[in-house]
This record gives structure tokens, C-alpha cells and sequence, in this order.
């Protein structure tokens, strides 16, 4: 499998946060993933499809994985279970844990500059819920 010929996705920005989740990826530890729906309706990008094999980049954007979509659906913020919250692999014990952790960089300085300075989150905002499964390490190679 060559990880360059796969679309990319990058998990946060590149710096210790990413580092964080792409190892979570590459344990194992990770297996699901949050997004904002209003960033693919920003970007005039359709939503992606279960079965979807993405190449997964470090902080220094080489693909170090590829994994495949195994779930996608779209949920309120108020609305994500518990399960997802463990699954997305950051240590989260209680869904106010992760929703405190996801607003927190949903509001940082660089989101908001995607987003707009007055960008925000409620419990109606639209997260794109995602779980998927590791099927090739640049390792693997």
C-alpha cells in the first residue's frame, strides 16, 4: 500500500497534539474521531463516506498510517455518547471531560481563525463522528 497515492487527514495542528493522536492511532488506543461539520461547509467539502481510506500525517506531514472509515454520522454536540468519547483514545472518562477538552481547541486562536474570531460551539452544533480502523503502518513497508 503507498500511503501517497491516499487523500491525507491531518488529526489537530502540527505540534504536540498531533503527535499525541497520531500515536494513539498507530497503538491502537484510537479509534474514533471528531469534526466540525461547519469546517466541511466552509470548505465546500462533502462529508466522508464509510469505507473512506485516508493516509494519516505527523507534525511534519509525511504519512506515517492509513486507516479506513468504518462509521460516520453526524451528531448534535449535546448528543455524543460516551463510547465515542473513550474511543477517540485522549483519556477521557466522561463525556463533560471530552466535551470540555474538544470545546477547548474547538475555541483555540487557530480554529478560530478557520472559523471566524466570533466562532463558537453549543449544544446544537453539528460534529462529524467518526470511527475508523488502522489497516497499514508506514512500517508495514
Amino acid at each position: 500500500m503507498n500511503l501517497d497515492d491516499l487523500p491525507r487527514v491531518e488529526f489537530a495542528f502540527p505540534g504536540p497534539l498531533r503527535d499525541q493522536l497520531v500515536a494513539a492511532i498507530l497503538s491502537g488506543a484510537k479509534t474514533s474521531t471528531s469534526a466540525l461539520v461547519v469546517g466541511y461547509e466552509r470548505d465546500n467539502e462533502p462529508l466522508p463516506s464509510v469505507g473512506r481510506q485516508l493516509a494519516v500525517v505527523d507534525s511534519a506531514g509525511r504519512p506515517v498510517a492509513a486507516i479506513e472509515l468504518t462509521e460516520v454520522r453526524v451528531v448534535r454536540l449535546a448528543d455524543v455518547d460516551l463510547q465515542h468519547a473513550i474511543d477517540e483514545g485522549e483519556g477521557d472518562e466522561s463525556v463533560a471531560q471530552w466535551r470540555a477538552g474538544h470545546e477547548e481547541f474547538w475555541h483555540s486562536a487557530e480554529v478560530r481563525a478557520e472559523l471566524g474570531a466570533d466562532f463558537t460551539v453549543n449544544d446544537d452544533t453539528l460534529v462529524l463522528a467518526q470511527r475508523f480502523r488502522l489497516v497499514h503502518t508506514a512500517q508495514d513497508a
